[in-house]
């Protein structure tokens, strides 16, 4: 992208060389009277009232001082390339189109028109207001909270002129304290007007909004804006196609705020972006709209139905379900409806990117080392760049994600919104080694605080063909029980396990239907709030594992997980932690080879639910108060240990819960050497 601040600094200088030129010799300059607008714009100052049609020339930096206003009847051409350098001057200095006027910017991909104070920071100026005559549910002739411009009318198709490939930066000066500038507003603007290629940048309030009327607007370009990115209110029933919106600085607001009545507006592809959490979509009163091509990452809510509103009123055409969002125990009927806070566990490929923008002169820093969205076709990480995994990344069907030797990934404390996802058909190798294995954590590492990796195959399971995963709605599952979804070796995870509802969490590392010609040896998952490893059916196979501290399970498994694990320690040190394994519903007899798990808070060692089982040698019991748990009575002999069914003795006053009488007391596995499972960011 270009330099926006040399290319200011130059317009700066370029304005200064204008008003300094005259030499000492010169004859005193003739100062304009300041109602002359049109003396006022040939010596390259905007400011008052323009009654008539004018013409800018793109080779004059032209300075905005003040208040300058195109009235009825009256029309500003601005061709491409003209710079309009604002007085940081706050609330005094704005661009307006009154009712009956028309503004023509017809900038283009090569020289966009731009509006901007010389530092462009946030709320130095105004900003650009176009009122028309369409309709309003303010009303006709109805009275503006900016400016007090009057606006509204009877003509749906009515034209406030064009803006094509404008750049406006820094906007946003506050009125009182509930009003503020925005962007570009537009209040009852009729659908005869162009907007396209528009991008707004550092505005103290909103980038774009709507009052009204029913203009359409295309190729959006919306980068940290507050309070909201684009803003509609008064029945606005037009449409946004194509739009990027990106959030970098704390405390920035919403993509969407919709407000009062409904017109439906329409939104066709609008990629939003967020390093800093936030709420996505908002809607007030009874507001809506239809919303297809939506791409969220980074927000901690995804839709916010602020006054409880009907969900129905927004209407997402790529068949998103919104579900209510809810905390610790409670269950999604037990939300108060009046809250209205809900995830959309949206999974689209992102349709628009910041790299169709590059006609924006921009020296904000887009944060490469931001892993969030899609993967879709080869994406190889740097060792030498800190990540930040700041949402969702889902590496896509036939997509590839390569971590090479030493990468770290900081996971944003963002509960089930952050995760690393491998769809059926994608692949990932995470390339670890014992010197520089890879490590995906938060910053804290405390279990709960980010979802964890999921890997999704086409190998059997008892769920069948095509199943839906308990966590994201991935699909998985097939008959290609040697299907291969990539390889990890050396990686670290610490701090999974974020709760999605009262039933279910993220693991550290889940497998659903993963095939065996996947690899995966030297993982280490410490501190998550649920399972270290589960297997969701499947064949994979899995070779030394560090799991310390999971909760509710250390291995878990179930649809008849047919694959093995050598070698894995195991250790809970934590009070209330759980199992070392939990099988669960058909019995795929996995095999567990040199398994040594030890507590110092007691616990259940092997839990077995239904008829599960399966067969172990090796295995080192140390800490736990019971060794073996047949949770609904399956039988023992579905547990092979040392080659023989368990050989167990039932606890006093128990009907499932047995004490190992031999095959618990093989050789600990020495891990003194594995000195890579404790790596930190």
């Amino acid at each position: 992208m270009k330099n926006l601040s040399l290319n200011l600094l130059s317009l700066a200088l370029t304005l200064s060389f204008i008003l300094t030129s005259c030499g000492t010799d010169d004859p005193d300059p003739i100062v304009p009277p300041s109602a002359d607008v049109i003396t006022n714009l040939e010596a390259g100052e905007m400011k008052g009232k323009l009654e008539e049609d004018y013409t800018l020339n793109a080779s004059t930096v032209y300075n905005l001082t003040g208040e300058f206003t195109i009235a009825d009847g009256a029309s500003l051409n601005i061709p491409a390339g003209t710079k309009i350098l604002a007085d940081a001057s706050g609330t005094d200095v704005y661009i307006a189109v009154l009712k009956g006027g028309e503004i023509n910017i017809n900038g283009n991909a090569s020289n966009p028109v731009v509006m901007s104070s010389a530092d462009g920071n946030p709320g130095d100026w105004g900003g650009l207001t176009l009122c028309g005559k369409a309709t309003t549910t303010a009303g006709i002739d109805a009275e503006a909270e900016v400016g007090g411009f009057i606006y509204g009318g009877t003509e749906d198709n009515d034209s406030s002129g064009i803006i094509r490939y404008l750049q406006i930066v820094g906007t946003g000066a506050q009125i009182n304290p509930n009003s503020q500038y925005n962007g570009v507003s537009f209040y009852a603007v009729g659908s005869g007007t162009l907007v396209d290629n528009v991008a707004v940048i550092n505005g103290s309030d909103d980038g774009v909004e709507f009052f009204g009327g029913t203009v359409e607007a295309s190729n959006l370009y919306l980068v940290n804006n507050d309070d909201d990115s684009i803003d509609w209110t008064e029945g606005w029933n037009g449409s946004v196609t194509n739009a990027y919106i990106s959030h970098t600085v704390a405390g920035f607001s919403t993509v969407f705020e919709g407000d009062k009545d409904n017109g439906n507006p329409t939104f066709t592809n609008i990629t939003a972006i967020s390093t800093v959490g936030g709420t996505a979509l908002q809607f007030k009163k009874q507001s809506g709209g239809t919303i297809s091509g939506l791409s969220l990452s980074g927000y901690d809510v995804d839709l916010d139905m602020k006054d409880a509103g009907s969900t129905a009123n927004v209407i997402f055409s790529d068949g998103y379900s919104p579900v209510a969002m809810v905390e610790d125990d409670e269950t999604t009927a037990d939300v108060d409806e009046s809250a209205f806070t809900f995830s959309l566990n949206t999974t689209v490929v992102p349709t628009v990117d910041a790299s169709d923008f590059d006609w924006v002169d921009s020296d904000l820093s887009f944060e490469t080392s931001v892993l969030q969205g899609a993967v879709t076709g080869n994406v190889t990480l740097d060792a030498s760049v800190a990540y930040t995994l700041n949402s969702s990344y889902i590496v896509q069907d036939g997509g590839k994600l390569t971590i090479p030797a030493g990468t770290k990934i900081t996971a944003r404390d963002g509960g089930t919104g952050v995760y690393i996802a491998v769809l059926k058909g994608g692949e990932i190798d995470i390339q670890g080694t014992a010197a520089e294995p890879v490590v995906i954590a938060s910053a804290a590492g405390n279990g709960g605080d980010w979802g964890g990796l999921t890997i999704c195959g086409k190998a059997s399971t008892t769920a069948g063909t095509d199943a839906e995963a308990e966590i994201g709605g991935f699909i998985y599952g097939g008959t290609e029980d040697d299907d291969n979804s990539g390889s990890i070796s050396y990686l670290v995870l610490k701090g999974t396990g974020a709760q999605i509802n009262s039933e279910s969490q993220y693991n550290g590392l889940s497998l659903y239907a993963v095939g065996s010609e996947t690899t995966i040896e030297y993982v280490s998952v410490i501190n998550g709030s649920d399972d270290g490893v589960e297997f969701f059916g499947g064949t994979v196979s899995a070779s030394n594992l560090y799991l310390e501290n999971n909760d509710d399970d250390s291995i878990d498994w179930t649809e008849g997980w047919s694959g093995s694990v050598t070698n894995a320690y195991i250790s809970h040190t934590v009070a209330g932690f759980s199992t070392v394994f939990e099988g669960d519903k058909d019995n795929g007899n996995p095999t567990f080879t040199n398994i040594t798990a030890i507590s110092s808070v007691g616990g259940t060692g092997l839990q077995f639910k239904k008829q599960s089982g399966g067969t172990i040698t090796g295995l080192h019991l140390a800490g736990y108060d019971v060794d073996l748990d047949m949770k609904d009575a399956g039988p023992t002999a579905n547990v092979i240990i040392e080659g023989v069914a368990a050989d167990v003795t039932l606890n006093t006053g128990e009907t499932s819960k047995y004490t190992l009488n031999s095959g618990k007391d093989a050789t600990a596995l020495d891990i003194s050497t594995w000195t890579w499972r404790n790596a930190g960011l």
